[in-house]
């Protein structure tokens, strides 16, 4: 399968040391791009449930070398710590070797606009004024999760596909709803206040892109259902890839691939275009 070139992947919510965490799917996707510009958005290392237990089989060695070899091989990896790995925001403005840790960016795209980066949760304010709300909440997803790895289970028994159960509940249960919307709403408030074109955030495992009272909203969703990164091409466009979806439609390419070689050489495809710029990154003044 050939590698994808995007000027800036963002992805969020991987939640290492937790079970239910897709890291063999994230190495996957890893390991078929390339960029310029690497955000993790955070809540990558589950720091709430290192604490309860400790979790980290091999495969979790395997997604953190893929992190660092990106930045080996040239791309800016920047941290944006969450709530589940708060612990790492004592270290904002450190380098740990290519890795920048910073609490929120501006990201500066190809046609020039300007995006907030950022967690989100300082956005919520359950998070913010009842963390032991918030940890219960935390408590109340895993198991709702664990209920979806079955449902799963069972389904793949029958040849069906991945279907998210807890998505289903949560699109559901209004109150959900008006939580999520309400989270939008503050976020897209503070795009305006700071003069951008948009906000880039993770946290509610609610992938999106959509535009909001003239604002840009884009949620990088999660890597334990949706397994979901945004993406930026070298144009400056946004696109928010589905990776499930996207692993099919590749591993359909080599037929193409197989086909294309009887044309004449006069109609085959084009050749790799050239790399856009770097991008352009401003930090958020303390």
């Amino acid at each position: 399968m050939s590698m994808r070139y995007y000027r800036s992947v963002w992805i969020s919510d991987a939640h290492l040391c937790t079970r239910d965490s897709q890291s063999a799917v994230l190495h996957d996707f890893l390991d078929s791009i390339r960029c310029d510009y690497l955000y993790l958005v955070g809540d990558m290392i589950d720091v709430w449930a290192l604490r309860r237990r400790w979790y980290w089989p091999d495969q979790y060695n395997e997604v953190v070398h893929k992190l660092l070899k990106r930045s080996r091989k040239g791309a800016k990896v920047c941290y944006i710590p969450g709530n589940h790995d708060d612990f790492f925001r004592q270290f904002a403005g450190y380098h740990f070797g290519q890795v920048e840790i910073v609490n929120q960016a501006i990201h500066v795209t190809a046609d020039g606009r300007r995006f907030l980066v950022t967690h989100g949760d300082e956005f919520d304010t359950v998070v913010r004024h009842h963390e032991w709300l918030s940890h219960l909440g935390s408590w109340a997803y895993q198991y709702l999760i664990g209920v979806n790895r079955i449902v799963n289970l069972v389904r793949r028994w029958f040849g069906k596909p991945y279907w998210s159960f807890s998505g289903a509940i949560k699109r559901k249960v209004k109150q959900t709803v008006r939580y999520v919307n309400k989270f939008e709403e503050l976020l897209v408030a503070e795009a305006k206040r700071l003069g951008v074109d948009g906000v880039i955030c993770g946290h509610i495992h609610q992938a999106a892109l959509r535009e909001a009272q003239g604002i840009l909203y884009c949620n990088t969703g999660d890597w334990i259902e949706s397994c979901t990164a945004l993406v930026e091409h070298e144009d400056g466009s946004l696109e928010l890839l589905r990776w499930h979806e996207e692993r099919a439609e590749q591993a359909a390419e080599p037929a193409s691939a197989v086909a294309a070689l009887a044309l004449p050489a006069s109609v085959g495809p084009a050749g790799p275009a050239a790399l856009g710029t770097p991008p352009t990154t401003e930090a958020l003044p303390a």
